[in-house]
């Protein structure tokens, strides 16, 4: 059983060298369920397999900060960087990124040797640089890289699992052990409209596509006090919801006319009863919970089948800058989305699911990409992408904010994704 992490937004007051042991401690118990077969699997091409996740977050750390800033220090292995480079061309070449499950070695030993070694260099770096904040800020950058990965982990290790036709559980605490809530109607919480500021103002780590701060002007609108749940969704299938192209963009159409989908990701009907693959293995449906892994065309189409609409991340963001960052994050051991129903803030916002929004990733006004391999984090990635909001049962607590802006293409559905819905 994975152990329920003891981490909160108060950690930040932890030492660099503190919060780094952390955050590389809990990659490793990521994965310490793990079979040594399943780390080398590689089950479709936007998954990688978790070994290729610990050695990657390793390679940040030796590539960006070791090889240039700790005298002395030498290669752990002159391939790596070939092998564990994701997309920086900066850096240099890399190993095709479909081709990563083909990598039987190094083994998983040799990665983990790996990290100790990267992280007893990191542990000297840090004592020479202390009270630099240029380099402290590189490294904390690249611990939220890290969590970045440790949310991949999971919902990459779900999709090894889930397409595996024995459907194994990662975890064996079943989900009927973790408390149900009773249903809870659905509310419209009215938002005022006029100028409103949005983007990180520079108070704590952000990423540089959360910034500039800046005015935009909205109308008033309404947001669901909670996420859309299963049972809900599931009225929208028994309505014909697949087969109606009235519901559907025309991308969304054909995508769903080309991949056969019926259901949400995950979502089996096995002797006319709905079960759905989680982290625990199989599961009868529990219509309560929010719906989940669903795409942007499918989050889109349900909108439609209500007479609704997504939240723009502009709405969303002016609604949630107020509200706790309280909800179910990866540190309460519970990989599951479970409080859609229930929930004693009807505000709640974060935690879950991530929230797809009709906004596309794009830069904020005044947005500048940073010089060096360092600005390729995320600017380059500003096209064909939708916005994803507030984090999930898979992201760190103490890694989310209410700028915060996920983006993923409108088909991917492996990732914990589900639906918020607006209203003017």
């Amino acid at each position: 059983m994975l152990k329920t992490i003891s981490v909160t937004q108060e950690n930040t007051c932890l030492s660099l060298c503190d919060r780094y042991q952390q955050v590389r401690q809990l990659s490793q118990q990521l994965c310490q369920p793990l079979a040594t077969e399943d780390y080398a699997i590689q089950s479709m091409p936007d998954v990688s397999p978790p070994k290729w996740h610990l050695a990657h977050t390793t390679w940040f750390f030796e590539t960006f900060l070791l090889v240039p800033y700790l005298k002395g220090y030498e290669l752990f292995h002159p391939k790596f960087g070939y092998l564990f480079n994701s997309y920086y061309e900066a850096v240099g070449e890399r190993h095709p990124r479909a081709q990563r499950g083909l990598l039987s070695r190094p083994t998983v030993a040799e990665v983990y040797q790996y990290r100790d070694y990267v992280d007893a260099g990191m542990r000297s770096l840090m004592l020479e640089i202390s009270g630099n904040s240029d380099l402290e800020s590189l490294i904390t950058l690249g611990l939220h890289h890290e969590q970045q990965h440790q949310e991949l982990l999971l919902t990459d290790i779900k999709h090894i699992l889930g397409m595996n036709p024995l459907r194994p559980a990662y975890l064996q605490n079943p989900l009927s052990a973790i408390s149900k809530f009773p249903e809870n109607r659905e509310k419209w919480l009215d938002y005022p409209g006029g100028l409103q500021a949005i983007g990180h103002q520079n108070r704590e780590f952000a990423f540089d596509n959360e910034s500039p701060r800046h005015q935009v002007y909205l109308q008033d609108y309404y947001l669901a006090s909670r996420l859309v749940t299963n049972g809900e969704y599931l009225e929208f299938i028994e309505a014909g919801g697949y087969n109606k192209p009235e519901y559907w963009l025309a991308e969304g159409w054909t995508t769903i006319q080309a991949e056969k989908w019926f259901a949400p990701f995950y979502w089996e009907k096995i002797d006319g009863v709905w079960w759905i693959m989680t982290l625990y293995g199989m599961q009868p449906l529990n219509e309560n919970e929010p719906v989940c892994h669903v795409s942007f065309y499918e989050a889109d189409a349900y909108a439609s089948f209500r007479g609704l609409r997504l939240p723009t991340e502009v709405e969303w963001e002016v609604a949630a800058s107020s509200v706790p960052i309280k909800g179910n994050f990866v540190e309460t051991g519970r990989l599951h989305p479970t409080v859609a129903s229930g929930v004693t803030r009807p505000d709640q916002m974060f935690g879950d699911v991530w929230e797809w929004t009709q906004s596309a990733y794009l830069p904020y006004p005044g947005f500048e990409v940073a010089d060096g391999a360092i600005g390729e984090y995320n600017g380059k990635f500003m096209c064909n992408q939708m916005v994803l909001r507030g984090g999930s049962c898979a992201t760190s607590i103490n890694h989310i904010r209410s700028t915060y802006r996920n983006f993923f293409p409108p088909s991917a559905r492996w990732q914990f994704t589900g639906i918020r819905l607006a209203k003017y």
